[in-house]
């Protein structure tokens, strides 16, 4: 029995006082744990919740609120859709992600599995899909089967061994770059809007001072909750306008009222002209995954200890889950569209916690604020929630990115996937330099070398060739016409 078992975790946890200090003691939990996949996790037998799972639960809440508005409202504008419709539908998708999901799945079955969040690199693509026809059913359910099946056949697993060091750590830093430099553009637009452009300055430097000594006393993982307190304080102070909003209460939780032709969506069950719109739409969505996945677990090797390996977040299994969650959230009415949760597994990897104690809190906070109404308001408020992604998300991105980029070798890949992606969107760098640096043009040519010929460019050509033909047809490529709406005018 697991009770008796001298190597099981509880045989093997030792109390705080044993150890010199909080990080050891941390570091020890992640390399006793032995996650049991599919069967039950239990709290004291499996792991432990500690203080330190409170700041990735709190992080994946802020996010979780924030980015699933942003897909619901993506959908609803160009459909017409209140804002009203947004808030309601939001808050049926977070009850939906926390009670089915987060802790169903990443808390007691799956631990190695993240939590299944929110797609944000396809937010912009959204209206695109609306107006060619696409459904927000007829999407979810493609990307839940395409996903799933990538999977179960261990796609996801491939794809990242065939990703070197230097093209993840490049993948990194153009996202923190990004990430950051959009969030102080989006500080400095709301601040404006009332003539308050020296709040949005007074907020990030403050900002970047609690950050650089929170480093200084190694305690980074405190940046999420600290940084979004001390905006929303000098928010006020300054007189920046709030008001909650948002009251208590439950969304509608019958799926017929959210598919129905007259209510909800009003766009009625979808037919077979509504998946074929939305299919490369999905192929994009599910390829974006891989590198996604790829800078998530990269935080994980960087902060754990390296005999932690039975904690480190499985790609594939990670992909079974939000793929579940993608085909169950939709079919019961939401439209978020799903991905590995980086707002939860960022912070949780600097933390130094595994997944599975931090997910139920996750699941909690969750519930609490779709029913409570009011945390809606205050995560959504500009200065908390740009500083929040900034500390909690884009800066570590930029830091995790720095650390695999230090050799030269590395240095070749990373500035290529960086340009590419400049110069259409991260699917098409990372595609494009997992190539090059397969095949020896860049990056490590001994690595190459000890690949097969299907590893080495038979694969990434394939997937290369693949993804541009997508992203040619819906018109990802900078001044180059969408094939698939010539080829529908045409005809």
């Amino acid at each position: 029995m697991a009770n008796n078992d001298p190597n099981s975790y509880r045989a093997l946890h030792r109390p705080r006082s044993e150890f010199a200090s909080r990080q050891e003691y941390l570091e020890h939990e992640l390399s006793i744990m032995s996650p049991r996949r599919w069967r039950i996790n239990l709290p004291l037998r499996d792991y432990r919740f500690e203080a330190e799972d409170w700041v990735p639960a709190m992080a994946a809440t802020i996010g979780k609120i924030v980015m699933v508005a942003a897909i619901v409202a993506a959908f609803a504008a160009p459909l017409g859709l209140p804002d009203a419709f947004v808030i309601e539908n939001a808050r049926y998708e977070m009850l939906i992600a926390a009670i089915l999901f987060v802790v169903l799945f990443s808390g007691i079955l799956i631990p190695t599995a993240n939590l299944a969040g929110t797609h944000g690199p396809l937010i912009p693509l959204v209206p695109i899909i609306v107006a060619s026809g696409g459904h927000p059913m007829a999407l979810g359910i493609m990307i839940g089967v395409l996903g799933f099946t990538l999977g179960v056949f261990r796609g996801g697993s491939l794809l990242a061994r065939l990703t070197s060091d230097g093209v993840c750590g490049g993948l990194l830093l153009f996202l923190g770059f990004v990430g950051i430099t959009s969030q102080i553009k989006n500080l400095y637009t709301w601040a404006d809007g009332f003539d308050m452009g020296y709040l949005a300055f007074t907020v990030i430097l403050a900002t970047i001072i609690m950050y650089a000594y929170l480093e200084h006393l190694g305690k980074r993982w405190l940046a999420i909750p600290l940084g979004s307190v001390l905006a929303a304080v000098i928010a006020f102070t300054l007189g920046a306008p709030f008001e909650f909003t948002t009251e208590p209460g439950l969304p509608n939780l019958n799926p017929a009222y959210w598919w129905g032709e007259d209510t909800g969506w009003k766009l009625g069950l979808p037919e077979l002209h509504h998946f074929i719109a939305v299919a490369p739409f999905a192929v994009l969505a599910v390829a974006m995954w891989s590198p996604d996945f790829l800078g998530h677990r990269a935080f994980q090797h960087l902060n754990y200890p390296k005999n932690a390996k039975n904690v480190v977040m499985n790609i594939d299994d990670t992909m079974c889950v939000a793929s579940a969650r993608q085909v169950v959230g939709t079919v019961l009415g939401g439209a978020n569209i799903a991905s590995s949760w980086g707002t939860y597994i960022v912070p949780a990897a600097i933390a130094k916690r595994p997944i599975p104690a931090g997910a139920i809190l996750t699941g909690l906070l969750c519930i609490i604020a779709a029913v409570w109404g009011y945390p809606m308001d205050l995560a959504i408020w500009p200065p908390v929630l740009s500083v929040a992604l900034i500390v909690g998300v884009y800066l570590p991105l930029l830091e995790a990115g720095m650390q695999m980029t230090r050799e030269g070798k590395t240095a070749q890949s990373a500035a290529i996937v960086i340009f590419s992606s400049s110069l259409v969107n991260p699917v098409f760098g990372w595609s494009l330099t997992v190539l090059l640096d397969n095949i020896g043009i860049i990056g490590d040519k001994e690595r190459g070398r000890k690949m097969s010929n299907i590893d080495r460019w038979i694969i990434p050509t394939f997937v290369f060739i693949v993804l541009c033909t997508i992203m040619a047809g819906v018109g990802m490529f900078p001044g180059i016409p969408a094939i698939f709406e010539s080829f529908n005018a045409l005809h």
